[in-house]
């Protein structure tokens, strides 16, 4: 578990990214503007940083380069609309350690988080759920390798097969709306009139075991270890 600050002034992304990562275990801090992004920032409680570049008060190229020139060595994941080859140069240059433009997929952010917090300082070599494998009812996920076993055979997920049965697993034994599923693997942005969810929960069911994957009726479904 890390715990995440999210400077975004859009309150949609930002309840968005935050209850993804909450829901993958970690503490998730709201900032709305850049010089209060900034200050927490600097407080030296947070272990990762998802920076807009777009913020009232002070743009996240200043935070950054405010946030670098007072020594912080914090993982930075810019996370913005502007897109353009040198606005993506001006974060690195700044001192961003990803860049990632919207609209965005939560699987890919996810992703980018735990690179960048395994790579952070004192956590080099990895280690920790973040690093490892992700255990549940005889289905086993390398997080790191991206394989996924049964009973100790090998089954084969697409990317997004592998991230619906992740959060499956971090949260086993909880009931997770279909809504909550949709919003973590498909992106705030995906249609909610959908039937994708109940169709990969189908996928899961043929390779992990139907008796996995419980149906709530009216509420959604829950992983049975």
């Amino acid at each position: 578990m890390a715990r995440i600050l999210i400077v975004e002034d859009e309150a949609r992304i930002a309840s968005f990214v935050a209850k993804g990562l909450k829901a993958d275990g970690h503490q998730a801090t709201v900032v709305g503007d850049g010089p209060g992004g900034l200050d927490h920032a600097l407080s030296g409680d947070y272990e990762l940083m998802v920076l807009d570049i777009g913020l009232p008060g002070m743009d996240g190229f200043e935070v950054l380069d405010q946030l670098r020139s007072q020594g912080s060595r914090m993982p930075v994941i810019v996370l913005t609309a502007r897109d353009s080859v040198g606005d993506t140069v001006t974060a690195l240059e700044n001192g961003a350690d990803d860049y990632m433009p919207k609209p965005f997929r939560f699987a890919e952010l996810q992703a980018r988080i735990r690179l960048r917090l395994r790579q952070a300082p004192g956590n080099e070599g990895g280690g920790g759920r973040s690093g490892d494998v992700v255990e549940a009812g005889g289905v086993a996920l390398d997080v790191r390798t991206r394989r996924a076993t049964v009973d100790g055979r090998q089954v084969d997920l697409s990317a997004r097969e592998f991230t619906l049965a992740e959060i499956f697993m971090l949260n086993a034994g909880q009931v997770l709306s279909r809504e909550q599923l949709l919003d973590h693997v498909w992106g705030f942005d995906f249609d909610p009139g959908s039937n994708v969810v109940d169709v990969y929960v189908g996928y899961l069911r043929k390779k992990f075991g139907a008796p996995t994957i419980e149906t709530v009726r009216g509420m959604g479904y829950r992983f049975v270890p």
